[in-house]
């Protein structure tokens, strides 16, 4: 068929479910231009098309399935499903002024509802209807037959005094009617009105009701002579079943109708699926030639069509024979499923599916000289269908508008979308005469234009790659972070093992922290995606109001992007543990992993991404970065202390053996290098004299171990080490469960050691010993058999922070053992009090000492005498039970 021309005009957009709207109940209506429309929800619609505004709302019960218009009358049949059929009056305007007072508000604001009080032909079984001029025909369901009825319709005086009884009925059977198929449940059927010319009353009725007038000689071929005779009407049924019947009107409207043995039922064909829709076609046009031709349009349809759902299609027209017209029928198969169909008398039909929308041209005619010499008029044996490019629309309707001299196709997506499209006219569709110069032009522009469509698809083609690329990282993001936040309290699918050891680089060991990403998940860490480490400082000041302080150290932060972790695979980077600029890191410290991707990788680099943020994700979303461009997935945090950096083999080096660096301290300030280098070299002058240095004199190089001590239970560490102990002494299980986390404890494997030395990673010497004792005075049932973990360095520093970091892993242990047993043990409180009696003794002598040190009283009595206190303190008679 010749290609159709269009354009597309977006009108308004009404309420959609979730999903879409379902084909089978929206409805459109056109009359002037006023727009009546039902999306198959319980609202109906009254659009002006000229003014571009919504003139009134009415909302039902239920859900509406039919609506049917009556121009004449100024009314508006709605069947809402389960109720009955309402009569609406169009004069809504008098409605919205009374019932808004005369106030100025919009109409579109004001719903007008219709309870089931005001339903003129109540009926909950009711299916579908159609209008003919004062008469209704409705078609319902009850108990598996369909029964049709014929009302008498109320005039707009007589509302009140309706006999709401159906006048006539009669009953119609199909071969599905009975078995309740549920494939077709939510098909409804299609009822229509076919008319002769004499018999055509209301042409504008049955235009706005889905009927059609057809030619004296299709109208006897199709319905036979007795309903030609009869003069009457003929309602068209097209049921779920695919069954098409005919039952003229008038032997609804006879009173003896029942007492007839013959049933007026009639079936024509049968599609064997689903009818959707019941037209009719002017597939032949009167000669030019012929004077007072009546317009296009106005003719009598040579052809009735019936589509059925998933495409296949019924035409039957009267043919010329030898000697007189003989019924053809012919079938197609078109593109499915089909959700609607309209046609107004021309020769086109279309038909919409999920994909587009048709124009089926049935015109068998294509030129002027073949129209002439042939006038036989059969079917085409083939049909083309012609794509409008517009898809997902659930109804359809045709309207004329003869002030622009083309149609109107009215369409409703599925989205709720009302549009029109300009459809030019069957008349203009043979081609123009062009000569060279606009011929060379109309190419141009067509080259012109397949320029900018092709520029346009692919700026289109690029978006769309960029939002698919972006959808697919989202949708991993929210994988990983799901497998993540779900397993909190479990074992995670990706974990990080953190461990420090030490490594040689260049000619100097360094301390080093390695970190371990193990991808145990089913889900794949693509580019963008960061594995972010953290350093900080735990310092831990006893002082009053500074329990934070810890907190508010500067954190040195460390980023390595992550090209691509497959599940079950793993990577590894590695942290030299060298000073930070202006900052001085100390043990312990410590270590923090986490995940991080950055969502402006998704939503690109625009200024509005960060308000996208805001509203994509709440201020308390999980896993969200402190500045709301990010997912952050904390991983795990370890706490480094001395126990994990003692090189365990220091003491068995030699003295070419390279000290460890100092990694972890900044480099002395100049003045107290000089002022150090002084001292000693004023020491080294006074021992040339002979003078006898006192030890404070030579600094602490000089000064005696700085030692402490702490015991615990036998009986704890025995219970908690029970899994580890088996083999060796409790001493040796106990020295292995400290030095556990420790890169270098394979030095001490096949040994039953109780004393380790080691090199601090400042170079200091350290040292552990653990024994058995006996504590006596503590429980009233007996001696207490502990162990004690003596510790020993020649720096106070290091003894501080190895003393440290033995409690934090005592105080873990208690912990762990205190949730498992929660009896608490037998102690002498008389005893206790005694011990801290002795202790703020010695806590007031240390004060007094530090007085007279301050004063410059005595100092190196003073000093040895605070040395002396201090190394009590350290050593308490206490046990950990």
């Amino acid at each position: 068929m010749a290609q159709v021309g269009h354009r597309v005009d977006y009108l308004a957009g009404f309420c959609c479910p979730v999903g879409g709207l379902a084909a089978g109940k929206p409805r459109v209506l056109c009359h002037d231009n006023q727009i009546y429309l039902s999306n198959g929800t319980e609202y109906v619609y009254v659009y002006d098309q000229e003014g571009r505004l919504m003139k009134a709302v009415y909302r039902f019960p239920d859900q509406v399935w039919h609506v049917e218009l009556l121009p004449f009358h100024q009314q508006l049949y709605i069947l809402c499903a389960g109720v009955g059929i309402y009569c609406v009056s169009l004069d809504y305007q008098s409605r919205l002024v009374k019932q808004t007072d005369g106030e100025e508000n919009d109409c579109f604001s004001t719903v007008l509802p219709m309870g089931s009080n005001a339903c003129t032909f109540p009926d909950a079984t009711l299916c579908t209807f159609t209008l003919l001029n004062d008469v209704l025909v409705t078609l319902s369901q009850v108990q598996g037959k369909w029964c049709m009825n014929l009302h008498k319709l109320p005039s707009p005086e007589d509302q009140e005094n309706l006999l709401r009884q159906p006048i006539s009925h009669v009953d119609i059977t199909t071969c599905t009617s009975n078995d309740g198929d549920v494939s077709l449940a939510h098909f409804l059927p299609v009822l229509c009105c076919a008319s002769s010319p004499s018999t055509s009353g209301s042409k504008e009725g049955l235009r706005h009701s889905g009927g059609f007038i057809l030619e004296e000689p299709l109208f006897s071929l199709l319905f036979g002579v007795d309903a030609a005779m009869l003069d009457s009407p003929m309602i068209l049924c097209g049921f779920p079943d695919g069954q098409l019947c005919s039952v003229p009107l008038k032997s609804l409207s006879s009173p003896d109708n029942r007492c007839c043995e013959d049933s007026p039922v009639k079936i024509l064909h049968h599609l064997e699926e689903p009818v959707v829709f019941i037209g009719a076609l002017r597939t032949e046009r009167k000669s030019p030639e012929a004077e007072e031709a009546p317009a296009f349009g106005d003719l009598g349809c040579d052809c009735v069509v019936a589509l059925g759902h998933y495409g296949k299609m019924v035409a039957i027209k009267a043919a010329q024979g030898e000697e007189v017209k003989v019924p053809e029928l012919r079938e197609y198969c078109l593109q499915g499923p089909v959700l609607c169909a309209a046609c107004s008398g021309g020769s086109r039909m279309y038909y919409s599916t999920h994909s587009d929308i048709y124009a089926v041209d049935m015109d068998s005619n294509t030129t002027d000289a073949e129209k002439l010499e042939d006038s036989s008029g059969t079917l085409p044996p083939a049909l083309s269908p012609a794509s409008l490019s517009i898809c997902s629309v659930v109804a359809l309707s045709l309207s004329s508008r003869e002030s622009e001299g083309e149609s109107e196709l009215l369409a409703l997506s599925a989205k709720g979308r009302l549009m029109t499209c300009g459809l030019c006219s069957p008349d203009d569709t043979q081609p123009v005469k062009m000569n060279p110069d606009k011929a060379g032009q109309r190419i141009k522009e067509l080259l012109s234009g397949i320029g900018h469509v092709s520029e346009r698809v692919s700026s289109l083609k690029k978006v769309v790659d960029q939002k698919n690329r972006a959808l697919t990282s989202l949708n991993q993001v929210m994988n990983v972070s799901a497998a993540l936040l779900s397993s909190q309290n479990g074992q995670k699918p990706i974990t990080c093992t953190i461990a420090a050891h030490w490594s040689r680089l260049l000619v100097q060991d360094t301390l080093t922290v390695s970190c371990i990403l193990e991808n145990s998940s089913e889900c794949s860490l693509e580019r963008g995606w960061t594995l972010c480490v953290q350093l900080f400082a735990s310092s831990y000041d006893f002082e009053e109001g500074s329990s934070d302080s810890a907190t508010t150290d500067p954190a040195t932060t460390y980023t390595f992007p992550i090209d691509q972790l497959l599940p079950g695979n793993k990577t590894e980077v590695t942290l030299p543990l060298g000073p930070a600029e202006g900052s001085k890191l100390e043990l312990p410290f410590t270590v923090s992993c986490s995940l991080y991707y950055g969502l402006r990788e998704i939503l690109g680099t625009v200024s509005e991404s960060t308000e996208l943020l805001d509203d994509l994700l709440s201020d308390d979303s999980p896993g969200l970065s402190p500045d709301r461009e990010g997912i952050y997935l904390p991983l795990k945090e370890v706490t480094i202390d001395i126990l994990h950096c003692l090189r365990l083999d220091g003491g068995s080096r030699g003295s070419e053996a390279t000290s460890p660096a100092a990694a972890i301290s900044l480099p002395m300030d100049p003045l107290d290098t000089f002022l150090k280098l002084s001292r000693v070299q004023s020491d080294l002058e006074s021992m040339e004299s002979g003078e006898e240095l006192v030890p404070s004199a030579l600094g602490e190089d000089y000064l005696a171990p700085s030692v402490a001590s702490i015991k615990v239970s036998s009986e704890l560490l025995r219970t908690a080490l029970k899994d580890t102990s088996e083999g060796a002494s409790l001493c040796c299980a106990a020295l292995c469960w400290l030095l556990a986390e420790n890169a270098e404890t394979a030095a001490l494997q096949g040994q039953d050691a109780t004393t380790v030395q080691g090199l601090a990673p400042d170079g200091g010497e350290v040292q552990l010993n653990i024994r058995e004792v006996t504590v006596s005075d503590l429980s009233p049932a007996g001696p207490i058999q502990a162990v004690e973990i003596i510790i020993q360095s020649s720096l106070l520093a290091n003894m501080c922070q190895l003393h440290h970091a033995v409690v934090r892993r005592i105080q873990a242990l208690v912990l762990e053992q205190a949730a498992q047993d929660s009896s608490s043990p037998d102690v002498r409180m008389q005893y206790l009090h005694q011990i801290q009696a002795n202790h703020e003794t010695l806590l007031k002598e240390a004060q007094s000492l530090r007085d007279r040190l301050c004063l410059g009283n005595d100092s190196d009595a003073a000093v040895e005498k605070l040395l002396h206190v201090y190394r009590q303190l350290r050593n308490p008679s206490l046990v950990v039970l």
